[in-house]
């Protein structure tokens, strides 16, 4: 089982390679509260799916954790889990707790 920090350190590694194909690269500084789509997030529509289609790729062979970052059930949350890296996190280990059966993320991390 993927632990959270294994999956904020995968998100942000992502984010820095994709960084590093951009004409104009953002400001990686912010870490976990850099923020990734609404007012002043570092991607638009376009760009945020294909982040997403990345980060579940590498869940999956890096992680061996398979989610889907952009169901119906993602994009229609009243609190987007994409308002920043850390939001994105804990979409992930919500995802994978209730994949797993358990009623917590928490849950799910400690087995």
């Amino acid at each position: 089982m993927a632990d959270e920090a294994a999956i904020r350190d995968m998100i942000l590694a992502t984010l820095a390679e994709v960084n590093e194909e951009r004409e104009e690269p953002f400001d990686l500084a912010p870490g976990p509260a850099l923020i990734l789509y609404g007012s002043g997030g570092v991607f638009d529509s376009m760009g945020l799916v294909n982040f997403l289609t990345t980060v579940e790729e590498k869940l999956e062979d890096d992680l061996g954790v398979t989610v889907s970052l952009t169901s119906e059930k993602a994009v229609s949350r009243k609190v987007s889990p994409f308002a920043s890296v850390e939001a994105l996190t804990g979409f992930v280990m919500e995802e994978i707790a209730e994949a797993d059966g358990a009623d917590t993320p928490l849950q799910a991390a400690a087995s």
